[in-house]
């Protein structure tokens, strides 16, 4: 009988390639995951690993068992939202990922919302980059999380993973000292996200769509802080509408024709576990108005 805890590290083997990647995720010794694995593979009967330096290749055998380790997985996680259907009222822990303008903007109202409608529920927050979210969710250390979009750069399905259609959509912002375009702004310093995250991606794509690299001076990953650089002459930036609220004096917000997506994932199969379902609503009534949120009181 195959061990499905073992199923899970292969699974997390075939997304991170690496034993010591597949450790770190799952707060797991390289040792733990590698010996776990060698017992998985006897336990089926025939290699599932290649070895090339680093690195571990799956091999025919192994790939196919990961399809089925997909499958199997997403089946437990509907058993486990069935389970919790048939329980009385919802209970317990329910870990939400977010990022930092929605953990301001939304995720309090949405809180406040699920903690009247359901008070036996203990939500949990943790802040997150999206590129992050997959594998906190995959590994169970989030229930559920806010990830978002770039028109510019698209998610890629993530095995094991679902995503909602979009909940809210907002429209992106030109930060600077003056109304002007990106195209007008390609000799000037620009503050722009860490290495690795999408906000510095769709920037660096916005900017190459205009016919210029952008020259960057600053690297923060707080919005506030962009607009107070950005008001103290230090550079331009782009920002989304959850971002852009409270601009310091001096700052200019020319809109672009540009968007940002928020949807919600969670593991696949648990888009019906009662307590993801009712996070989802409370968020939906947490949307500000301008972004397709409910209106508000008369």
């Amino acid at each position: 009988m195959l061990d499905v805890r073992r199923l899970r590290l292969l699974r997390e083997l075939a997304h991170h390639g690496t034993i010591a990647a597949v450790a770190e995720a799952l707060a797991f010794s390289p040792s733990a995951v590698s010996q776990q694995l060698s017992v998985l593979e006897r336990e089926a009967g025939v290699p599932l690993l290649e070895r090339t330096g680093r690195r571990v290749a799956l091999t025919p055998a192994g790939q196919n068992l990961v399809r089925h380790a997909e499958a199997v997985l997403e089946r437990l996680e509907q058993a486990v939202a069935e389970l919790a259907h048939a329980r009385r009222g919802l209970a317990g822990p329910l870990r939400i990922g977010t990022y930092p303008s929605a953990a301001r903007a939304i995720i309090p109202h949405a809180l406040a919302q699920l903690a009247s409608r359901h008070p036996g529920l203990e939500p949990m927050v943790t802040e997150v980059d999206p590129a992050s979210v997959a594998a906190a969710v995959r590994a169970g250390e989030l229930d559920v999380a806010l990830v978002h979009e770039y028109d510019l750069v698209p998610t890629e399905p993530e095995p094991g993973l679902a995503v909602t259609q979009p909940v809210f959509t907002e429209p992106m912002y030109l930060a600077a000292t003056a109304a002007g375009t990106v195209a007008g702004h390609r000799r000037s310093p620009w503050i722009v996200a860490p290495a690795g995250t999408l906000c510095r991606a769709m920037a660096v794509r916005a900017c190459r769509a205009a016919g210029f690299t952008p020259q960057v001076r600053h690297q923060v990953d707080d919005f506030a802080t962009v607009l107070a650089l950005v008001a103290v002459g230090q550079g331009v930036g782009l920002v989304p509408h959850l971002g852009a609220a409270d601009p310091p004096p001096g700052v200019v917000l020319t809109r672009l024709p540009m968007h940002r997506r928020t949807r919600t994932a969670f593991r696949a199969g648990a888009a019906a576990h009662p307590a993801v379902a009712a996070f989802t609503a409370a968020l939906h009534t947490a949307v500000p108005p301008e972004l397709g949120g409910p209106p508000g009181p008369l």
